[in-house]
């Protein structure tokens, strides 16, 4: 089955899609921080530049966009947590030129520009997309730099039920990969830290979108 049969059926399965208490405590005590106390969102940084698809594959339209689809269309979704800054919580955000990197392994072409990547993975369904997206948030934890370095090995639980783990290693100096589900792709990269810092919600960027099955 190809990768976009097999992420439908994912979500069309009911892959964890509730930010419940039993993924409230996500983190190891070991990966998170001592609590910060700003409460500005991440939603709020993620539309701060206006959120227009443009040229720069190293921000964020692409994610943001996505989210703002299945609010409109599922008001109720979990992924609305994003708009919460009382709600500690870190979040993965791929950059646009990862879900580039998607919708290559999707449909066998690279997309020419932020708005096609964006179609594509809207066409693959608003659960789908919320499933995904609900995989790259980690609630109940606010994971900075400085914790994420100390935290190799630790299995992060996240807002879809599922776990990635942290493995912190070295390559001209150290790196952090994030390892999901998925055995076969290579792992996405933390390639930005500390957005949004110092409040409760924080986000990492990273160059590759995490995937919440094994995919072949």
């Amino acid at each position: 089955m190809n990768l976009r049969r097999r992420l439908a059926a994912a979500a069309a399965s009911g892959l964890a899609l509730a930010l419940g208490a039993s993924v409230l405590a996500a983190a190891p005590a070991n990966a998170t921080s001592s609590a910060p106390t700003g409460t500005r969102s991440l939603a709020s940084v993620l539309l701060s530049d206006g959120n227009r698809f443009d040229h720069n594959g190293r921000d964020y339209d692409i994610v943001t966009e996505a989210a703002l689809a299945v609010l409109a269309a599922k008001p109720h979704s979990p992924v609305g947590v994003l708009t919460d800054g009382k709600v500690a919580l870190t979040a993965f955000l791929p950059r646009d030129n990862a879900f580039k990197k998607l919708v290559k392994e999707l449909t066998g072409s690279y997309p020419r520009s932020e708005k096609a990547a964006f179609n594509a993975v809207a066409g693959l369904g608003i659960d789908t997309v919320e499933t995904v997206l609900l995989y790259h948030v980690v609630p109940g934890a606010t994971i900075t730099k400085k914790a994420a370095f100390k935290a190799d090995g630790a299995k992060l639980t996240t807002a879809q039920g599922g776990t990635i783990t942290v493995d912190v290693y070295r390559w001209h100096g150290k790196r952090i990969k994030l390892k999901d589900a998925d055995r076969n792709d290579r792992d996405p990269r933390i390639v930005r830290f500390d957005i949004n810092k110092k409040n409760k919600q924080i986000a990492h960027g990273i160059d590759r979108v995490l995937r919440p099955l094994d995919l072949p």
